[in-house]
């Protein structure tokens, strides 16, 4: 929806609002407690996005055999991995329209529709050719899924729990993966041309199993508010708010928010015509940010580990597939620190010592490889910093880099922020899952764990001097921290 606004300096994000949740406002007000429809609603949402961690990270595992089955050359398996982040900038850039004009559900569903077409598209492709626009097809559910979850389940959640929820999103890209891990290992004695065709075929029941799901439940009550519905809004958050008058608060401030967009340029105007300097530093922060998580090589690991793994010495298919299936659980259960500590510690904390770790495990991973000789002591240690970066990786830049996006960009900017997001994180993706064989080609693959591990350094220096901590403030509040 092409929301409009006219704004003025801080204003912008929301200075005017405190910043104290109504309960620290009111000390006589009943203590909060955790509001389980709102993470039912965060969680059915988030769960779209297992789709994504499952297509992408299958051809990992299923170009092994889609090589011999089809005659797949190096450059069409760096296409076929990569493509998709590639393509799916359309419907990234598309999404925000689309989360504003049909509402984050109806987006949600959509997003399924495409995922489960793409899935059954894939399963049934015999040349390289059908292949890509079956990817093609994918990545548009994959695309209008990955902006849309996270504005849904931070715009639903509570504050005390936003970073919970929001990290949920994260969590079940990761699981995705690992079930793509899961997949290629025990479909692998299948006949050749059929085992890569079964481990395709597996997404498609979920998203039609999800979409059933998504339309039971409600829509986001800021875009409820944002569309002139304010009884459904205030009906909304009394449900999903731990507390009645944290509900009243909370609708008052989307309200608040809201008013503030009669009579002005465009959103993308706003964002990049004349921006105030707080919106400004706002999404620069975003763009970087999510650069930078992408830049960190996570993709090169999922996408290429049975490569990483063959490379350090291990030689059989099946103890290839077993370590990425071991690699997958230890990335998924990480998850659960950020999820549990990011309302606790912060997100600057993890994300600092997110970055510190993706630093020296890859370092230490690349140190292993220039080894030489393959040993079997070299090929554990390659297992091994394999599961610390990924571990680094899921305790904080994972996660929290969408949570951190959808909570510091302006409600009216949000769904069209996350898009440019995420844009730019999925194009830093593309560019390195589809250029990973023939970088590892020219400057050894150490070389490219080296240079990985830099902008992870460079990602640090960044969390540190630009972004402020944001937990436990309101969404309509953490705009004043970039007023200055």
């Amino acid at each position: 929806m092409g929301t409009t606004g006219q704004h003025h300096g801080a204003a912008d994000v929301g200075t005017a609002a405190p910043l104290l949740s109504s309960a620290a406002m009111d000390p006589t007000l009943e203590p909060p407690r955790r509001n389980m429809f709102a993470f039912v609603c965060a969680t059915l949402a988030s769960m779209t996005t297992i789709l994504m961690g499952y297509n992408l990270a299958l051809m990992s595992g299923a170009e092994l055999f889609m090589r011999e089955d089809l005659g797949l050359t190096d450059e069409q398996v760096e296409i076929l991995s990569g493509s998709m982040n590639l393509f799916m900038l359309g419907s990234i850039l598309a999404a925000g329209w689309a989360a504003d004009a049909i509402g984050r559900r109806g987006t949600i569903v959509l997003a399924n529709a495409f995922l489960m077409a793409g899935a059954l598209a894939m399963s049934l492709g015999g040349t390289y050719t059908t292949l890509l626009a079956a990817r093609f097809v994918t990545s548009v559910g994959v695309g209008f899924a990955v902006v849309v979850a996270p504005v849904y389940a931070a715009e639903i959640a509570p504050a005390s729990s936003r970073g919970l929820l929001s990290s949920l999103v994260d969590f079940f890209i990761t699981a995705g993966i690992l079930l793509s891990y899961v997949s290629n290992y025990a479909l692998a004695g299948l006949p050749l041309g059929l085992g890569w065709r079964a481990m395709f075929a597996l997404g498609v029941p979920p998203p039609l199993l999800l979409a059933a799901g998504v339309l039971a439940m409600p829509e986001s009550p800021r875009w409820l508010a944002m569309r002139g519905r304010d009884g459904e809004a205030r009906a909304v958050l009394e449900r999903t708010s731990d507390t009645p008058a944290e509900a009243h608060h909370r609708l008052d401030e989307i309200r608040r928010a809201a008013a503030e967009e009669v009579g002005g340029a465009g959103v993308w105007r706003e964002l990049f015509v004349s921006p105030s300097p707080a919106v400004r530093r706002i999404v620069t922060n975003v763009l970087v940010l999510y650069s930078f998580q992408q830049a960190s090589g996570i993709d090169a690991i999922v996408l290429y580990s049975p490569l990483v793994f063959k490379r350090a010495g291990i030689s059989s298919n099946t103890t290839v597939l077993g370590a990425t299936v071991a690699v997958g659980v230890v990335k998924t259960l990480s998850i659960f620190v950020a999820t549990f500590l990011s309302d606790r510690l912060g997100r600057r904390p993890l994300l600092l010592a997110s970055a510190a770790g993706i630093a020296a495990s890859l370092a230490a991973l690349g140190i292993t490889l220039l080894a030489g000789e393959a040993t079997v002591a070299g090929e554990a240690a390659c297992v091994v910093w394999v599961v610390a970066f990924v571990t680094a990786f899921s305790i904080g830049l994972g996660p929290l880099a969408p949570t951190y996006a959808a909570e510091i960009l302006p409600l009216w900017l949000r769904a069209q922020g996350m898009s440019l997001g995420i844009a730019a994180n999925r194009l830093t993706c593309g560019i390195l899952s589809m250029t990973f064989i023939s970088l590892a080609n020219s400057i050894t693959m150490a070389g490219c764990f080296f240079l990985y591990g830099s902008t992870a350094v460079a990602a640090w220096v960044f969390v540190y001097v630009r972004l402020p901590e944001t937990k436990g403030r309101n969404l309509e509040d953490i705009g004043v921290l970039f007023a200055k």
